[in-house]
C-alpha cells in the first residue's frame, strides 16, 4: 500500500508534485479528468482512492502507481474540493501535520495554497457569494501566537507539560535576569494575605541564592522528621516563609530543587519544584448541563459518563491536594466547586438542591445555580445541552458571586467540562485571573461529518453556530487542554483527531477559521482517567469482594427464565464467559460482537456470551437507533441459534454491583470484550482490567493506547469480525491447554493499569498542570493579553449575537407552526427538546444517517 511510504516533513508537496505527476503523466491526467468530469463537488479519501484505481485498467500499472508517491498523497488526502479545472486537496502526511495545494486538471500544474484559500474553494461549493467577499469574517488564532513555542514531531503531542517545563529551563537560563520572572511569581504567593515561601525582604535573585544556601545549611544539620515549627522563626530570619516542606528533610529538598533551577535549570528539577510550590488550594470544576447529581440521575436526557468522569475526579483531586498541602507543612483546607445547573424540577433528584456534599470527600461539594428567565426568575425544566446557550453568560455572572462568596475569594484554579462548561470557565477565569483548564468530553464537530460546511441545515435542530464558535473561544482562552489520549488529539496516521478537526475549518455565511487551534500547542496534556478502585478492584481479593451481592448477580447470570431483565440462558456453566457492558447503538457495536460469536463454531464450543445493553423490549424505547438495534438482536439470537449459549442482560446503572459482576466473570476465568466501531477513550476497558478481567478491545480510538496488544490484552478490529472472533477463540484455546495464560495476561493487564490508568496519577498530572502553567502563563504576558482581548471581541460580536437567535424555552422556535396560546408551553410552543433532536425523523436525517456520532460518547 502506499501508505507504508515513508515522507520527510521538510519535503514540500508543491514542490515535489510536479515531477511526480511528469513521470505518469498519462494515467494521471485520466485520473484528475475523472475527477472533474462530475462538476463541482467535495470528494473524501475513499471517493479519491476509487476515481484513482478505476482510472487505470492495467493492473501492474495501477499497483505501481498506488505504491508511489503520488499514491501516498492521494491516501494521505482526507478530502478535496473540485472546482474545474482545479482539484484542491487537503493532505495530511502525518498527525496534526497539513499541506494544501491545487492540481490544475488540463496540464497538472501544481500551486501551494494556504489553508484560508483552500477554505475559500471549499465555501465555493455551499456559498460562493460569501467566499468571494473579501469581507467575510475570517478568524486566525495562530496568528496571535506568533512568539509562542510549539512542538514540532507528531510523537510529542500532548506532552505540552514536559516541553513547556524545558522550555521555561532554557528561557530561565539565558540570562541572570531571566530568573525574574519566577522571583516576582514566588514573591506573589500567598494564602488568604499570608506570604508563602519567601517575602518581600527577598527583592533579588542573589538574596533568594543566598537564602536557599543558608536554609539547605541549616537543615542538613537537623534530623530528618523535625517538624517545621521548630525552625520556622529562623527561615523567617532569611526571608524565607511556611510551604517549602513540613520536616527538615522535606524543606530541603524543595530548597534543592529551586537552588538547582536558579543555578543550572533542567526540566527534571523544574517540574520537582513546581510540583511542591503552594498555590493551589481551591478549584472550581464547571459541569453545566444535565442532571448533575450522585443518586437517580444516570440515564436521563445528557446525563451520564461525564458526571461519573467528574465526581471520582474530584474525589482524586481533593485526596492529592490534602496530602500536598500536608507536606508543604501548611494548615489549610481546600475546597473544591464543581458548579452546575439548579433544576427546580428535579425528577426526584437532588438537582433541586443548592448545596450537596460530594460523597466519599472531606471538602468537596456541588453548588447549583439556577439559569434565570429574562424577568429574573429561576428557570423550572431541564435544558437540552444544545439549548443552553442564552443563558449562560448570565449564570456566569451568578455563579462567580456565588463561588466568591463560599470560597471567600478567588479559585486558584478553574477547570470546564463540555462546551458549557468550557465557555463559562473561559468567562470567569479570564475576568478573575484565574488560571484555567479545559476538557472536551465530546467535540460535536467531529460526531456529525461536514457539520461545519452544513451548518445551516441543522443549527435550528443543534446550534452548531453557538457551540462551535463558543469551543473555539474556549480551547483559544485555556491555559492548558486536559486529554484522555493521543488519538482524542491528532487521532491516527489514518484519521485526524478530535482537536485536529478545528485546525483549519469553515462555517460558510458565518466564520472561517483559518487556524482554530493547532494541536502541537503545547497546551495540550494526556491525562488519562482511572476507574474508582473502591468499586474496581481485582477478583482475588477475596475480603474485598461483595459476597452479599452474589446470590442476585447468580440470578442475573445464569437464572433459566426469562424476565424484565434479561432472556436467554447459560446452558453449560462450566463454560468461561466472554463479557460485553455498553450502551445498545450502532457505534458501540454489541450487536457485532453477537454476530461474530453466532458465526465461529469453535467460540462457541469454548465459552458463554453476556451481554449487559439497552432495553430487551423495542416497544419500551422511543431511541430509533436502539430499536433497530434490539430488533437485530432478537434476529441474532434466532438466527443463529443462541438460546443456552447467551445471556443478554438490560442496562445496568449500580456501579458497585458492576463492580462485582466483573469480579464474577473474572472467576470463570472469561474475559471482557469491547467491540465498538470507535471508542473515544474506553472507561468499561480500565474497568474491567481493575478487575483482572483479560480484556480485547477495539483498535480504534483510546483503547488502542490503554492496551498494548497480546501483553496486557489484546487489540481487535470491529471492521473484522471473523478475524476478531477467531483471535478470542485462539485466546480460550490456549488458556484451554495452558490455565496459567489467563493468570499471565490478567496480570499484567492490572500492571498496565497500575502503571498508567489511575485516579492518583491523573490527580498528580492535572495538579502539576495547575501550577506549571499558572507560571507559564506570565511570561510573554503582552502577547496574551492581546489574545485576550481579541478572544473577548469575537465573544462580544460573534457570540453574544448568535446566543440571541437561540430560543429561550417557552419562546417559538424559528419557522415552526404555533398552536397553543401564549400561556401554555408545550411542544408546539417551544423548540424541539432532545428526545426528539437525539434521533431525527426519516426525512430530516437522511443525510446525516450515517452519522452515529451523536452517540459516540456519554456525556
Amino acid at each position: 500500500m502506499a501508505t507504508k511510504l515513508s515522507f520527510k516533513r521538510a519535503d514540500s508537496i508543491a514542490e515535489t508534485m510536479p515531477d511526480a505527476l511528469k513521470q505518469s503523466r498519462y494515467q494521471m491526467k485520466r485520473c484528475f479528468q475523472r475527477y472533474v468530469s462530475k462538476g463541482r463537488r467535495l470528494l473524501k479519501n475513499q471517493q479519491l482512492i476509487e476515481e484513482l484505481e478505476k482510472s487505470m485498467d492495467d493492473k501492474i500499472e495501477r499497483e505501481k502507481l498506488v505504491e508511489g508517491f503520488l499514491g501516498y498523497i492521494i491516501y494521505s488526502t482526507q478530502e478535496a474540493v473540485v472546482l474545474p479545472p482545479f482539484v484542491a486537496f487537503a493532505v495530511r502526511m502525518n498527525p496534526g501535520i497539513w499541506e494544501y495545494v491545487k492540481v490544475h486538471a488540463d496540464d497538472l500544474s501544481v500551486e501551494g495554497i494556504t489553508p484560508s484559500e483552500y477554505l475559500k474553494y471549499k465555501e465555493t461549493l455551499y456559498d460562493e457569494t460569501w467566499a468571494k467577499d473579501d469581507n467575510s469574517l475570517e478568524v486566525d488564532f495562530g496568528a496571535l501566537d506568533l512568539s509562542t513555542p510549539h512542538l514540532t514531531l507528531p510523537s510529542s503531542i500532548g506532552n505540552g507539560l514536559q516541553f513547556v517545563s524545558r522550555f521555561m529551563s532554557s528561557k530561565l537560563s539565558d540570562k541572570p535576569e531571566s530568573m525574574k520572572p519566577l522571583l516576582d511569581y514566588l514573591l506573589a504567593l500567598n494564602y488568604r494575605g499570608e506570604k508563602l515561601m519567601i517575602n518581600d525582604t527577598i527583592d533579588t535573585v542573589n538574596k533568594l541564592q543566598t537564602a536557599l544556601l543558608l536554609a539547605e545549611v541549616f537543615v542538613s544539620g537537623l534530623p530528618r522528621y523535625t517538624p517545621f515549627l521548630k525552625f520556622e522563626q529562623r527561615f523567617q530570619e532569611w526571608g524565607l516563609e511556611k510551604g517549602w516542606g513540613d520536616t527538615a528533610e522535606r524543606c530541603k529538598e524543595t530548597l534543592n530543587f529551586l537552588s538547582e533551577v536558579l543555578q543550572a535549570p533542567d526540566p527534571i528539577n523544574m517540574e520537582k519544584f513546581f510540583s511542591r510550590i503552594p498555590c493551589i488550594f481551591n478549584i472550581v470544576v464547571f459541569s453545566i448541563h444535565g442532571y448533575f447529581g450522585q443518586e437517580k440521575v444516570l440515564g436521563l436526557p445528557d446525563t451520564g459518563g461525564q458526571v461519573v468522569y467528574i465526581l471520582d475526579q474530584v474525589r482524586a483531586l481533593e485526596e492529592e491536594l490534602l496530602q500536598r498541602i500536608k507536606l508543604q507543612g501548611l494548615h489549610v483546607t481546600p475546597k473544591i466547586l464543581v458548579v452546575t445547573r439548579l433544576i427546580p424540577d428535579a425528577k426526584g433528584t437532588k438537582c433541586n438542591v443548592e448545596l450537596e456534599p460530594v460523597q466519599n470527600t472531606k471538602h468537596s461539594s456541588i453548588l447549583r445555580v439556577p439559569f434565570k428567565t429574562e424577568d429574573g426568575k429561576d428557570l423550572r425544566p431541564w435544558v437540552s445541552r444544545f439549548d443552553i446557550y442564552p443563558y449562560l453568560e448570565r449564570y456566569a455572572q451568578d455563579a462567580s458571586a456565588k463561588i466568591l462568596d463560599i470560597l471567600e475569594g478567588k479559585p486558584d484554579l478553574i477547570i470546564g467540562n463540555y462546551t458549557d462548561g468550557n465557555l463559562v470557565a473561559s468567562l470567569m477565569a479570564s475576568k478573575l485571573g484565574v488560571t484555567q483548564g479545559t476538557i472536551a468530553h465530546a467535540l460535536e464537530k467531529t460526531k456529525y461529518v461536514d457539520s461545519d460546511v452544513k451548518w445551516r441545515e441543522l443549527d435550528q435542530k443543534y446550534h452548531f453556530s453557538c457551540q462551535f464558535t463558543a469551543d473555539m473561544i474556549a480551547m483559544n482562552t485555556a491555559d492548558f487542554i486536559i486529554t484522555s489520549t493521543f488519538q482524542e488529539i491528532a487521532g491516527s496516521k489514518e484519521k485526524p483527531g478530535q482537536y485536529e478537526h478545528h485546525y483549519a475549518f469553515t462555517m460558510p455565511g458565518l466564520c472561517r477559521y483559518a487556524t482554530g487551534i493547532n494541536v502541537f500547542d503545547p497546551k495540550f496534556n494526556i491525562a488519562a482517567p482511572g476507574a474508582d478502585q473502591s468499586i474496581y478492584f481485582p477478583f482475588t481479593q477475596k475480603p474485598k469482594r461483595l459476597t452479599g451481592l452474589h446470590p442476585e448477580i447468580e440470578e442475573l447470570l445464569y437464572s433459566k427464565q426469562d424476565t424484565d431483565e434479561h432472556i436467554g440462558y447459560l446452558a453449560d456453566r462450566s463454560k468461561p464467559i466472554i463479557f460485553s457492558m455498553a450502551r445498545l447503538d450502532k457505534v458501540k457495536n454489541i450487536t457485532g460482537l453477537v454476530e461474530w460469536y453466532g458465526q465461529n463454531k469453535q467460540l462457541r464450543d469454548l465459552v458463554n456470551l453476556v451481554v449487559v445493553a439497552g432495553l430487551l423490549d423495542a416497544s419500551q424505547s422511543k431511541d430509533r437507533e436502539e430499536i433497530e438495534e434490539i430488533n437485530k438482536m432478537h434476529n441474532l439470537i434466532d438466527k443463529y441459534q443462541l438460546k443456552g449459549q447467551i445471556r443478554w442482560i438490560k442496562a445496568q446503572t449500580d456501579r458497585v454491583r458492576n463492580g462485582e459482576l466483573y469480579r464474577c466473570i473474572a472467576d470463570s476465568k472469561g474475559a471482557f470484550v469491547q467491540p465498538a466501531l470507535y471508542e473515544a477513550f474506553g472507561l468499561t476497558v480500565i474497568e474491567a482490567m481493575n478487575c483482572g478481567l483479560p480484556t480485547f478491545a477495539t483498535n480504534q480510538g483510546g483503547p488502542a493506547e490503554i492496551i498494548v496488544d497480546g501483553v496486557s490484552g489484546f487489540h481487535i478490529n470491529p471492521m473484522n469480525g471473523r478475524e476478531a472472533g477467531s483471535k478470542i477463540a485462539d485466546f480460550f484455546q490456549k488458556c484451554k491447554e495452558d490455565p496459567s495464560y489467563w493468570n499471565k495476561v490478567s496480570t499484567a493487564g492490572l500492571q498496565r493499569i497500575y502503571e498508567c490508568y489511575t485516579w492518583k496519577i491523573y490527580a498528580t498530572k492535572v495538579l502539576n498542570m495547575g501550577s506549571m502553567y499558572g507560571f507559564w502563563k506570565t511570561l510573554n504576558k503582552e502577547e496574551r493579553v492581546a489574545k485576550q482581548r481579541y478572544l473577548q471581541m469575537f465573544y462580544n460580536l460573534q457570540f453574544r449575537n448568535l446566543a440571541k437567535t437561540v430560543p429561550r424555552v417557552g419562546e417559538r422556535a424559528p419557522q415552526t407552526a404555533t398552536s397553543a396560546g401564549p400561556s401554555t408551553i408545550t411542544p408546539s410552543t417551544i423548540t424541539v427538546r432532545p428526545k426528539e433532536r437525539q434521533k431525527a425523523t426519516d426525512s430530516d436525517s437522511k443525510d446525516y444517517d450515517q452519522l452515529a456520532w451523536a452517540e459516540v460518547l456519554d456525556l
